[in-house]
């Protein structure tokens, strides 16, 4: 609550009360990789996000703002556990993973140490959520038993193939799609011809919305919450009655979308 004693409402900035613990990866091919898991402080979590973040070499890492807002809140507001990471060579607040980017490939093992760390945890009802890059790396590797099913946010399924796609047709997992209307990659209309190879996929578009969901995390949230946790109310709510915090908003200036505008976009490696 606020300074007052009065009710506070949840800004981009609030961070609300949770067990968190840094936690390291340990991946297949010998890395370590540095990571946070965030849980409900009271209540055992009624879901599980492993989150998997945008192109580290535009920016994306752990902390990329819809990630860092869903471990803020969503252990508080809606019972769910958050496992946010740093893929190889990435670097945030957190520290920086062993290894270097790899263009989808090395990152294999990234995603199967998150998973299998989520799964030794005993953290319940599994769900990959990834963003942009992050959505390439579900498709290609997140298939596993132990995940109940996926997300997607702002998927531009650039190294991803069909052989994937038909896959997680093949393998039937639940895959839902928030494709924003204003996609500087893949819009609602064209992702929407693109997963009808998978049967089961659901392709939401977001109106209004860009590939940054930037004004948007509240929205990429409440539709989250919706799919892994159905019994909790959505919209979530905009206050808090209890001890809050404020996070720093200016660690990632550098990060910004103008920071990498001159910068390739990396390309799948070829085989």
């Amino acid at each position: 609550m606020g300074k007052d004693g009065h009710v506070a409402h949840i800004r981009a900035n609030s961070i609300l009360p949770a067990r968190r613990t840094d936690i390291t990866l340990h991946t297949a091919d010998g890395l370590a990789l540095v990571g946070e898991l965030a849980v409900p402080l009271e209540r055992p979590p009624v879901a599980t996000l492993v989150c998997l973040h945008p192109l580290p070499t535009h920016g994306g890492m752990m902390d990329s703002h819809v990630f860092r807002k869903a471990a803020w809140r969503l252990p508080a507001l809606a019972d769910i556990a958050v496992l946010r990471f740093n893929t190889r060579g990435t670097s945030s607040v957190r520290g920086t993973s062993e290894g270097a980017f790899d263009s989808g490939t090395g990152e294999r093992y990234d995603v199967a140490a998150a998973i299998e760390y989520a799964e030794f945890a005993d953290l319940p009802n599994i769900w990959l959520v990834g963003w942009s890059f992050g959505t390439d790396l579900t498709l290609m590797h997140g298939l596993d038993p132990a995940v109940t099913g996926a997300i997607l946010l702002s998927p531009p399924l650039r190294f991803s193939g069909p052989d994937h796609l038909a896959a997680w047709a093949a393998d039937g997992k639940p895959l839902t799609a928030l494709v924003p209307e204003f996609d500087d990659y893949l819009r609602p209309d064209e992702a929407t011809t693109r997963f009808k190879a998978i049967p089961q996929a659901e392709v939401e578009g977001v109106p209004g919305a860009k590939h940054l969901w930037v004004g948007d995390a509240e929205t990429v949230l409440d539709k989250i919450v919706r799919r892994v946790a159905p019994d909790v109310p959505v919209p979530l709510p905009q206050t808090w009655d209890g001890p809050i915090e404020a996070g720093d908003m200016n660690a990632y200036a550098n990060r910004t979308v103008a920071a990498f505008s001159e910068v390739p976009v990396p390309q799948p490696l070829q085989e």
